[in-house]
């Protein structure tokens, strides 16, 4: 993976959603549209579900999941501290299985903060 993570994931998962949604199965693209509206402002805002995303995603160690959230969630904007946050939530509700994925979701955090 290159130094913009974030580019090279996208470009994957994009790749590999057209390949899955071309087979026009309707169970598959109705749980696609259900996922992507679940993460829209509602009564929790867009930020907010994108963290419980984030936290989910971690305590069931889906990388690829984990990548999704933690680019959403900086493009809404959560600062380094509400990611340590959702970080140690999901610690506490997943246990030490966590830290692998804790560590490799910091490291992406901080590549898109600069560090």
């Amino acid at each position: 993976m290159s130094e913009d993570w974030r580019k090279d994931f996208e470009e994957e998962r994009d790749r590999l959603n057209k390949m899955v949604l071309s087979s026009d199965h309707i169970g598959i693209k109705r749980f696609f549209a259900l996922d992507t509206q679940a993460y829209t402002d509602g009564a929790l805002d867009a930020r907010t579900k994108e963290l419980m995303g984030l936290a989910s995603s971690m305590v069931l160690r889906c990388d690829d999941c984990i990548n999704y959230h933690v680019a959403r969630c900086f493009e809404e904007g959560v600062s380094r501290e509400q990611f340590y946050e959702a970080f140690n939530v999901a610690l506490i509700v997943g246990g030490s299985i966590v830290i692998p994925h804790l560590r490799r979701a910091a490291a992406r955090m901080e590549k898109l903060f600069g560090g």
